[in-house]
């Protein structure tokens, strides 16, 4: 471990980062810890004061120096809600440093250990960049591939899938990815790295995976993720005048009374198709083509997977100027720019769901809306397209054109070399 973190410091220092906080909770998970061990060292590898109130009732909060507190934080910085009830948390006075969310991830590991629940040591390691580059280059001749496939943990003669993640703005996508994926069930041997402004991810399935299931198991870390931190309602799920909104659950609060904090929308991965590890080029293409697919919000939005996409993946190969110019997709870009109390998210939120559903019932109950509200927006949608979305040929168009004014939104392909 002392020498990745040496050679890591050397190339990347988040990753790096990354690694130590890892090593930190897996020692202490290793250790057998207790409440008291884990908050009083979270706080000293945070910098901050931090705490934890388990489900069983058993709670601690200790500051950076290693001295106990007493009575409710002042100010929580960043919180993940334990099930069925209980909180870990950061009480940084400042904004929220760049690591805190894996801090606060792997924290939250450790106290569900507490109370409780099983723990496997996962396959997520973050990786030295230099090698998980060289794995995707596809230049560089195959004795390097291999060696620097052995050297990340992957087996050359087993198939695995690359994912491309696109972090929120101002944060460092490969942390996001390492702490997206660093949760759940293992998904077999994982390694992340950041690539240009991307994180990627080389997923290579254990002998316990249950199938090709990379997108499904993203999908639930981004709706298990949003659970924990009070789930932020789809784009215009609930703007003023919509209508009957369906009751939202109550959240659950943390020890001091507040609700968790919710992360700011943003994260999206493309999933490549499973390729050779020596062709792992392929599936990095595929995968950061998917991207262009994804819109951060809805889980089954935020993750594209290209093998799911189909013949629908060749529109990544037309140029961003000349989707814009067809009318299908400039009308879309017409409802897009509706900023009346947020109407344009609204809109395409709700000709998504219904593209993806299928029936109006199914896509009001996906956006948390009564049926009229939806339809009332569809509406809209068919009045500035011209569709008539009950005949499949204009619902085929709309679902094209949605696509086709993503890839022209998110333009050319995304940086990842």
């Amino acid at each position: 471990m002392k020498g990745l973190l040496l050679r890591l410091s050397a190339l990347d220092a988040d990753a790096a980062t990354a690694v130590r906080v890892i090593a930190h909770f897996e020692a202490l998970l290793g250790g057998g810890p207790d409440p008291v061990s884990l908050a009083r060292s979270t706080a000293g590898l945070a910098g901050c004061a931090a705490g934890l109130e388990l489900p069983d009732g058993r709670a601690a909060r200790f500051g950076p120096g290693g001295a106990a507190l007493r009575g409710a934080p002042v100010r929580v910085s960043g919180r993940v809600v334990l099930e069925p009830s209980g909180a870990v948390w950061l009480e940084r006075p400042g904004a929220p440093e760049p690591f805190d969310e894996l801090v606060l991830e792997w924290m939250a590991i450790t106290a569900r250990v507490l109370a409780g629940r099983p723990w496997q040591p996962p396959g997520l390691r973050p990786a030295d960049p230099a090698l998980v580059e060289l794995v995707l280059s596809g230049r560089e001749d195959v004795p390097d591939r291999v060696r620097a496939l052995r050297l990340l943990g992957f087996s050359p003669d087993t198939g695995l899938r690359v994912v491309a993640v696109a972090g929120r703005p101002g944060t460092d996508a490969g942390v996001e990815a390492v702490a997206l994926l660093g949760r759940g069930a293992p998904m077999g041997t994982v390694r992340v790295a950041r690539v240009g402004a991307l994180g990627a991810v080389l997923v290579q399935p254990g002998t316990d995976a249950a199938g090709d299931d990379t997108a499904a198991r993203l999908r639930e870390a981004l709706r298990t993720r949003a659970g924990e931190r009070g789930a932020v309602a789809p784009p215009g799920s609930r703007p003023p005048g919509s209508g009957t909104a369906r009751p939202s659950p109550p959240r659950a609060t943390g020890s001091d009374g507040t609700r968790p904090h919710a992360p700011a929308p943003g994260i999206r991965a493309g999933v490549g198709g499973e390729a050779d590890p020596l062709d792992a080029r392929a599936s990095w293409c595929q995968a950061r083509a998917a991207l262009r697919f994804a819109v951060a919000g809805d889980p089954l939005d935020a993750v594209a997977d290209h093998t799911e996409l189909g013949p629908v993946a060749l529109l990544a190969d037309i140029p961003a100027d000349r989707l814009r110019a067809q009318s299908d997709v400039r009308g879309l870009g017409r409802l897009a720019r509706d900023d009346r109390a947020g109407q344009g998210a609204a809109l395409l939120a709700a000709l998504s769901a219904f593209c993806r559903t299928g029936t109006l019932r199914r896509a009001a109950a996906e956006l948390h809306l009564h049926h009229s509200s939806v339809a009332a927006r569809l509406t809209r949608v068919e009045k500035e397209c011209g569709w008539n979305l009950r005949d499949p040929r204009d619902r085929f168009h709309a679902q094209l054109a949605l696509y086709a004014w993503r890839l022209a939104e998110a333009g050319e392909a995304s940086d990842g070399g």
